[in-house]
Parts: C-alpha cells; sequence; structure tokens
C-alpha cells in the first residue's frame, strides 16, 4: 500500500497535473528543498512520505475563468432574489455548497451527491426528465451542463438534439415569474466531440422560446466578464461562456 502511495504521489500525479516537461524541470528544485528542510526539520521528514506539489509556486493565483465568473454570477443573482427554495441541475458542486448556506437548495444530478450538509438536499434524476412538474419551479440553475446532454462522455445516451431538449425541459419544469440560471459556451457553433457543443446564442434562445430574456453576460475567450452586453457579443468567439437570465412572464402561462 505505501509503495503504491509513493508511486502515485511521485510519479504519476505531478507528472498529470503539469505536463511531463514542467514536472521534470522543477523536480531538482523539490529534492534540493526537501534536503534543506530535512536539515532544519526536528521531526523526521522521510523519503516514503515524499508529497511533491510541483506547480503551486505561481506568480498570480491560478483559477478556470469560465467556473469562477459563472459562480460568482450565479450566487449573486440568486442572493438577490432571495427565493425560498433554489434548484439546480447539474452544476459544479463548488457552487452548490456555499448556495445551501443562505437557500434551501435541491441539488439533481443522474449521480447523486452522496453528502450530509444543512440546506441541502441531492436527488438522482436526469436533465431529460426532470422530477418536477410543468411550471413548479420559481428558482432555477444550470451551470456548464446542457452542452455535454447526448455525447456519451458521462455515460449518456447518444442524442444529436440532447442541447435542445435539456434545454426544453429547464422551460417546462420553470414556474411563472420564475428565474433560471443558464450557461455554456458560446461561439462559432460546432461540436467537439465527445467534450461538449458551441452554441450561437440565438440558438439558445431559440431553444428557450417561452421565456423572456432579461440578462446576458459573457466571459470572452480572453477569460474577460462582460456583464450586461447584447446577446450577439460573442458570435465570433471561439469558446466564450454565455451567462443567460431567463424569466416566465406571468402571462406568457
Amino acid at each position: 500500500m505505501r509503495i503504491t502511495r509513493f508511486a502515485r504521489y511521485v510519479f504519476i500525479r505531478p507528472f498529470r497535473e503539469g505536463g511531463f516537461l514542467k514536472s521534470v524541470f522543477r523536480f531538482p528544485l523539490f529534492v534540493s528543498q526537501w534536503r534543506s528542510f530535512r536539515k532544519q526539520s526536528k521531526v523526521p521528514v522521510r523519503l516514503a512520505d515524499w508529497h511533491p506539489c510541483l506547480h503551486d509556486a505561481t506568480a498570480t493565483t491560478q483559477f478556470d475563468s469560465h467556473y469562477f465568473f459563472q459562480s460568482a454570477w450565479a450566487a449573486r443573482k440568486i442572493a438577490h432574489a432571495t427565493p425560498a427554495r433554489h434548484v439546480d441541475i447539474g452544476s459544479q458542486i463548488n457552487l452548490i455548497a456555499p448556495l445551501s448556506a443562505f437557500v434551501e437548495t435541491d441539488f439533481v444530478d443522474l449521480r447523486p451527491l452522496q453528502v450530509s450538509l444543512k440546506g441541502l438536499t441531492s436527488t438522482r434524476g436526469s436533465i431529460l426528465q426532470l422530477p418536477y412538474t410543468n411550471r413548479s419551479v420559481q428558482s432555477l440553475s444550470c451551470l456548464h451542463v446542457v452542452e455535454h446532454i447526448g455525447l456519451g462522455r458521462y455515460g449518456d445516451a447518444l442524442d444529436s438534439n440532447g442541447t435542445k431538449k435539456a434545454c426544453r425541459e429547464l422551460q417546462r419544469v420553470l414556474a411563472a415569474g420564475g428565474n433560471l440560471y443558464l450557461s455554456l459556451p458560446v461561439g462559432v457553433e460546432r461540436i467537439e466531440f465527445n467534450a461538449h457543443r458551441i452554441h450561437n446564442t440565438r440558438t439558445i434562445l431559440d431553444f428557450f422560446g417561452e421565456l423572456k430574456l432579461t440578462e446576458f453576460s459573457c466571459v470572452d475567450d480572453n477569460g474577460t466578464l462582460h456583464e450586461n452586453v447584447q446577446s450577439s457579443f460573442c458570435d465570433e468567439m471561439q469558446y466564450a461562456l454565455g451567462l443567460f437570465h431567463f424569466v416566465r412572464l406571468a402571462d406568457r402561462e
């Protein structure tokens, strides 16, 4: 077991996370620092306990601009709306945990989150067949999810209309006066099989024909957030992130 652990942390993990050449280049410094620290420490610092972290000494904090900005955007909107309950469909769990601190949150995913946390309920469910009746959800989010549906990446069935069907299902369950917070890659429309689809924003607006777009924001190809811009802002980009705030108006019931 100890040999397996040593191999995983020393020979596999660093090279997988940072790339082979970068890891090889940085490994001698790690060894040098280990030797120096071992001389200082009164506690044994054994080679058998090595756990090299070779890629964290960066000039700035590294982050994924899509996931960072979408979490900030959605959390602020949900906090401002103060719903009694919020439903999220398959978004990143690092958003779900803090949401549950200020609003009762239902998390729905094919792979349910097996955790006990006050304010959070996890339910097994498919975005293609959500466990809610028509127009019953007042506050709904689905971030960086619908672009994957039907590509087989997560063990789901192949379906060339997967994103369209997922969007229609989100639309189905949104209540009158309800808010839907949606994000997905936007730009020059294409399928990068089997990772994800990139959609033109016009296509997404067509998928949600019953709803009204109240705000569109965008994270551009350079990772910069642009708030409250025209829905066509990202049309010529390659892999931008569209942030859509939809509502269902009461008179459209």
